[in-house]
């Protein structure tokens, strides 16, 4: 088959296809697709119906369970775009209702679309699969040689990891949400582990659940990495501010003691199974091993210490 019109509603998706080069066959994506800076000019085909960038961590956590509970839709299809659009192949995702376009979205598209469309899902939980999701895409695209490429590439930057690590044993627990805590699931913990850290709690492949703090306590980790599901540092930051700071179950944890809570870009790293994972594996490895990984650079502000103070 020879794709000539293509349709992502899946960022991390996206993403993969500007790195394949074939951006100007993308002809639909979702409004979380803003990476690279160019796919934010594309038509959006999907939207959702929670404001985010106007609720805190708990109000979308009530407007999310409120949603599901009644059998409604989180995502919505901009018809017309898509009809625009007329794609030969959506590339959409099965993973999670909550994070991107789901079933129902993919269900009502070939719908409107009259079941033309070839639908490609990108399902991976952890890293393997996220590198061979490359490989799978490739092969549609007729990138084969490409594909293999980043792969290739990708592949080294982990191998270096892998051989840098040493022996430390630091407990390192990963919180996906904040406002109620939810677990980091799929690929984070196997992150954690490569860049030399025990990872506690969720286990690799494992769908995100909700979290006590007695279970937070009871792990007592001595390092604590924040990275909520879309935010970025600063956002992140500002939920830590209001919902953290001050709670006196929090500060009783020996890596709040030490000094040793970090909050990450979530939204470029480690939210989306995409290759730029890869880099949120490099971050971990600094914050997990900061003496071994001193020289390896990562983006500006992808990582900071949240300070007691």
């Amino acid at each position: 088959m020879k794709v000539k019109r293509i349709v992502s509603f899946l960022p991390s998706a996206t993403e993969l296809l500007y790195e394949f080069g074939v951006e100007d066959d993308l002809y639909g994506v979702t409004h979380e697709c803003k990476y690279p800076e160019e796919a934010s000019l594309k038509p959006q085909v999907i939207n959702s119906v929670i404001k985010s960038d106007e609720l805190d961590s708990k109000e979308i956590d009530v407007m999310t369970c409120k949603l599901l509970n009644e059998g409604k839709n989180i995502f919505v299809i901009q018809e017309n775009n898509l009809k625009n659009a007329d794609p030969d192949l959506i590339i959409a995702q099965e993973t999670c209702e909550v994070c991107a376009a789901y079933t129902s979205q993919v269900n009502e598209a070939i719908r409107i679309l009259g079941g033309k469309p070839t639908i490609h899902y990108m399902n991976p939980r952890n890293m393997k699969e996220i590198i061979r999701s490359v490989i799978e895409l490739g092969k549609i695209l007729n990138k084969n040689e490409k594909a293999n490429e980043i792969v290739e590439s990708l592949e080294k930057r982990i191998k270096y990891i892998k051989n840098n690590v040493n022996n430390e044993t630091s407990k390192v627990l990963a919180i996906e949400w904040l406002e109620p805590f939810f677990t980091a699931g799929h690929w984070i913990p196997e992150m954690i582990e490569i860049a030399g850290g025990v990872n506690l709690i969720s286990k690799t492949g494992e769908q995100s659940r909700r979290l006590e703090i007695n279970e937070i306590i009871k792990s007592n980790p001595d390092i604590i990495i924040l990275m909520p599901c879309g935010f970025d540092i600063n956002r992140t930051i500002s939920e830590y501010k209001k919902n953290l700071k001050k709670n006196k179950m929090w500060e009783f944890l020996d890596a709040v003691k030490k000094d040793r809570v970090f909050a990450v870009d979530a939204n470029s790293f480690f939210s989306k199974p995409s290759i730029r994972t890869v880099e949120g594996l490099e971050i971990l490895a600094k914050i997990i091993q900061p003496e071994k990984f001193v020289n390896l650079k990562v983006s500006d502000k992808s990582f900071v210490k949240i300070g007691n103070d």
